[in-house]
C-alpha cells in the first residue's frame, strides 16, 4: 500500500480499478489542519488526466506492473506500433497512451514498455536521446551581442526547441526528455 508520503512523479498505483502513473504532486500544509497532497494523474488504459487531492490517511493499492523491452517500428493513425524483443510480438499504443513522449520516439530504436495485466501501457523514456536537427537557420555571426545565444530548431520527430548558434541542420544532438532541452551535440 501507499501512503500520502509515497505519492511523487512517476509513482504508478491503482485508483479505481485501473493503472494510473503521478504527473505532478505538490505536499501541502493547511493552516491548522492535516497535510494534503494535490495530485495530477494520468489513467494508463485511457490517457485521461484527473486532478485529485489525497488526505493523510489515504491508502493506495501499487499496481503490479511488469517492464520489457521492445522496439519501436513506427506511427500511424491506428497509433505507434512497437515489437517485443524476446517474443517478436507486436503491439500499438494509442496516440493517448503515449502522449507528449511522442517527440522522443526514434524509430528502431529499443525503448522500456510498462505492462498492465499482460496489457502494454505506457513508454519508459530514458532520461536522454538522440535526435537529429531537421530544420534549423544558420547561425550569424554577432548575434550573440544582443545576448540571443539560442536559435529555433526542428528535430526529426516533429520537436521545436531552442539550440545553440553552432548547431547545424544534419546535427545529432542529445535531448532531456523531462524538460524537452537541449543538453549536447553528439
Amino acid at each position: 500500500m501507499l501512503g500520502m508520503n509515497d505519492l511523487s512523479v512517476g509513482s504508478i498505483f491503482k485508483y479505481s480499478d485501473a493503472p494510473f502513473t503521478v504527473l505532478k504532486a505538490d505536499h501541502v500544509q493547511m493552516g491548522r489542519g492535516s497535510a494534503v497532497v494535490r495530485t495530477k494523474i494520468k489513467n494508463l488504459l485511457t490517457g485521461q488526466v484527473l486532478e485529485i487531492t489525497f488526505k493523510a490517511g489515504d491508502k493506495l493499492e501499487e499496481a503490479s506492473m511488469e517492464r520489457q523491452r521492445a522496439t519501436f517500428l513506427y506511427s500511424d493513425d491506428d497509433g505507434y506500433h512497437f515489437m517485443n524483443t524476446q517474443s517478436y510480438e507486436q503491439f500499438f499504443l494509442s496516440a493517448e497512451q503515449i502522449g507528449e513522449d511522442k517527440w522522443f520516439l526514434n524509430e528502431n530504436t529499443d525503448y522500456d514498455i510498462t505492462y498492465f495485466d499482460s496489457k502494454p501501457v505506457m513508454v519508459q523514456l530514458p532520461k536522454v536521446v538522440e535526435l537529429t536537427v531537421t530544420e534549423t537557420e544558420p547561425g550569424v555571426r554577432g548575434d550573440t551581442a544582443q545576448g540571443n545565444v539560442s536559435k529555433p530548431a526542428m528535430l526529426n520527430t516533429g520537436l521545436r526547441i531552442n539550440v545553440p548558434l553552432f548547431v547545424k541542420q544534419g546535427d545529432v544532438i542529445r535531448v532531456n526528455t523531462e524538460r524537452q532541452e537541449y543538453i549536447e551535440r553528439v
